[in-house]
């Protein structure tokens, strides 16, 4: 693996280096961890590179690592960089013959992942987007449950994604995350909906297998002067007839990162709260509510039990998650290799489609937020 972003001065990398080691299936061996090239060399030395692996930008890092001798050279790099320079390291890896794990969401515009997308399709490279709520166990478990009929025909879903840390302006202190995630210039045309919001879509539709096909939303700037959204809601209309209501703010004071989803069907419901991560709620069906806790139990289904690493009781989180996308991402890529089928559950991450549709869910959401009229606005293609 190499790294494009990722520096000692940054948060979301460290997370990333975590999950991606945690498996023995991949070994850091270059990056340009910063656009500084001094925080840049000074992170690869404190991540154990040779300095001659450390780069100070990813043009000449794709250039070099290309010249080195396959097993030498970097396999994959991952992108973890504000949204705006997401979109060329990929197109140069992916060009260079790197597959590519990428941040969400996956670049600056929708036409930028169109492009990436295209350059997937012709390459036959693979490409990860780390969706990371959707790798839970628990959220496997329910994909499984709904999708074997469990809910019957679904009719109802509410997904929330409250935070609280932009509730006043940190933006305006400087040496925070804040700075880039509220600058439209950097972030793009959304904030929280871009930052936040496509985390509880793109849930909703792995958990239930349905398409947003139309939705009536608003987007609100709490924060004076603040120059993109830190708030918002949308109805949701589903291709196989369900009905939601997502919400993402991120100025509910006091909120950390408490994003849940609840679906009812005809049968049933289930919830799920990622701040519990090992309990799956299961309701109705004419008994009490019943907690699946999840672990390596009999019960669970094949699905849950592929993402799960310890007995239940001991909750299996973020990290993890995040390293269920890098162990499946980095075994689909081996498999091919080999001239292998992946299996099923090594394809289980989420890919350059599912980056597009979040792209398409931004642009939907911010057509319709703004609308005074509040009409239902059809999904942009």
């Amino acid at each position: 693996m190499g790294m494009v972003g990722g520096g000692s001065d940054a948060f979301i990398g460290a997370i990333h280096r975590r999950a991606a080691l945690m498996e023995n299936e991949i070994e850091l061996v270059c990056g340009c961890f910063s656009v500084n090239p001094d925080i840049s060399l000074s992170s690869g030395r404190s991540y154990h590179l040779p300095d001659s692996r450390i780069y100070k930008d990813y043009k000449e890092m794709f250039e070099k690592e290309s010249k080195l001798p396959e097993g030498e050279r970097m396999d994959f790099v991952t992108i973890v960089t504000p949204n705006l320079y997401h979109y060329e390291p990929a197109a140069l890896a992916l060009d260079g013959g790197f597959h590519v794990v990428i941040d969400k969401p996956i670049t600056f515009t929708l036409d930028e992942a169109k492009s990436l997308q295209k350059k997937v399709e012709a390459t036959g490279l693979t490409l990860a987007l780390t969706h990371v709520y959707s790798a839970y166990p628990a959220v496997k478990e329910m994909k499984a449950r709904i999708a074997r009929g469990e809910l019957g025909k679904l009719r109802r879903l509410y997904v929330d994604y409250p935070q609280g840390w932009l509730a006043d302006r940190i933006e305006l202190l400087g040496g925070n995350n804040a700075g880039w995630r509220t600058d439209p210039k950097q972030s793009g045309k959304a904030g929280c909906i871009g930052d936040i919001g496509t985390h509880a879509w793109h849930l909703s539709e792995y958990v239930t297998g349905q398409k947003v096909v139309e939705l009536c939303a608003e987007l609100t700037t709490f924060a004076p002067g603040r120059p993109i959204d830190d708030d918002g809601t949308a109805f949701l209309h589903y291709d196989g007839g369900l009905k939601g209501v997502l919400t993402a703010t991120q100025i509910a004071n006091g909120e950390a990162n408490a994003i849940n989803i609840r679906i009812y069907g005809e049968k049933g419901g289930m919830e799920w709260h990622q701040q519990d991560p090992n309990r799956l709620i299961l309701k109705g069906g004419g008994h009490p509510d019943r907690v699946i806790l999840i672990g390596t139990n009999t019960f669970l289904g094949e699905d849950a039990l592929w993402d799960t690493r310890t007995p239940a009781g001991h909750p299996e989180g973020f990290i993890e998650s995040f390293a269920n996308i890098y162990r499946n991402f980095a075994l689909t890529v081996q498999a091919k290799r080999k001239g292998e089928t992946p299996t099923k559950d090594m394809l289980d991450f989420p890919t350059v489609y599912d980056g597009v549709r979040g792209m398409q869910f931004i642009e939907t959401m911010v057509a319709a937020g703004y609308n005074n009229d509040k009409k239902w606005q059809p999904w942009i293609e």
